[in-house]
């Protein structure tokens, strides 16, 4: 149990610098879409899907070298294939979610909150999106990519 522990901890560190990464990057390309004149949703989209792509680069190294044991006969191009895979389903709930949270919860409640800006609606939808997404990979990259412990 404290192998567990000290694992998601880890994944947690990894998370939250991939997090970064993937947040600010999500923001500034909405941000600079918005102001070329993009709606708000495609905009947040655009952005998250390159902020969540860089970031799955980033978080493959870190995950494999500091998160979980890799698997001793697998191939390491086989390895990332299944890491990106995996990591193309995250994006895939990520995007819904964060299209959800914009265009249905957004467009619902907007004009009952005016200081729900364009901004912090993506930022917002990105957070959630994230919380969600982060379990979804956990729980998938200890399945398929790591080594099984050998019973005593």
């Amino acid at each position: 149990m404290k192998k567990l522990i000290e694992q998601i901890l880890k994944f947690g560190v990894v998370g939250v610098v991939c997090f970064g990464i993937d947040f600010v990057i999500t923001l500034v390309v909405a941000a600079i879409c918005r102001n070329l004149g993009m709606a708000t949703s495609p905009a947040a989209l655009f952005g998250a899907f390159w902020g969540f792509t860089i970031s799955v680069i980033i978080n493959y190294i870190l995950s494999m070298k500091f998160v979980f044991v890799r698997k001793e006969n697998m191939d390491r191009r086989k390895e990332f294939v299944i890491f990106v895979i995996l990591s193309l389903f995250g994006l895939l709930l990520n995007e819904l979610i964060i299209w959800f949270c914009v265009d249905v919860v957004y467009e619902a409640i907007a004009d009952m909150f005016a200081w729900l800006t364009a901004g912090l609606v993506t930022a917002g939808a990105k957070i959630i999106a994230t919380g969600i997404v982060m379990v979804y990979n956990f729980i998938t990259r200890k399945i398929f990519l790591e080594q099984k412990e050998e019973k005593a």
